[in-house]
């Protein structure tokens, strides 16, 4: 998918990213009538990089990289989830806050989304494998075979801009919003509590699993 495709002005899209200090994973998603399309999916591979300023720096350009070339309009990034490597989540966690800098540097509103969440969203299952994730999004958004990645972190950060979607139609349907920018304008402090509670319950069933 190289994500040239025609866009009009009614076209709404979603930049989706998975944050990793190892692999970063992004996918775009086109909403044209209310009916979403894969532009572009990839990743970008830190591990050849030992420094990890310079791995940060990397996402950070590759975040703006993304926003300048496909415009997009509504940004979702999976949230941290609470494990007991406290080394890790504090990566995970540097290359999440660099990615959402680079989104508000181009004055994106951040949208997060708890693993749990992306995962039932699109499979209805919240243990779902990537695996599974992956293969929902192939049939889902009609993804040929072929241009299917080896590297789930690129569907998975397709799901994150999926499961947006799902969310701000969900919102949308039960309301007289025009649009999603139209709702988070108006309901600032209710998208903000929304991510948190996501986050709230995310780590209370991670807890509850360990």
């Amino acid at each position: 998918m190289d994500g040239k495709q025609i866009i009009n002005a009614k076209d709404r899209i979603i930049l989706g990213i998975d944050p990793g200090t190892n692999v970063m994973g992004y996918g775009l998603i086109k909403i044209s009538g209310n009916k979403p399309s894969l532009m572009l999916m990839g990743v970008l591979d830190l591990k050849k990089y030992t420094d990890p300023y310079i791995k940060l720096n990397k996402i950070f350009l590759r975040t703006l990289e993304l926003i300048d070339n496909y415009k997009p309009q509504e940004f979702a990034i999976e949230s941290q989830f609470f494990g007991k490597n406290v080394q890790s989540m504090l990566k995970l966690g540097r290359a999440q806050g660099v990615a959402i800098s680079a989104a508000l540097y181009r004055g994106l509103e951040v949208n997060e989304y708890a693993p749990l969440k992306i995962k039932m969203s699109i499979t209805g299952n919240g243990m779902a494998s990537k695996e599974q994730v992956a293969e929902m999004l192939r049939k889902y958004l009609h993804i040929p075979q072929e241009d299917m990645l080896p590297q789930l972190d690129a569907t998975d950060a397709v799901g994150v801009g999926l499961c947006h979607f799902f969310q701000s139609k969900s919102i949308l349907k039960e309301s007289h919003f025009t649009s999603w920018k139209d709702f988070a304008n108006k309901n600032e402090s209710r998208v903000k509590g929304m991510s948190a509670a996501k986050e709230r319950n995310a780590s209370k069933t991670k807890k509850g699993e360990e």
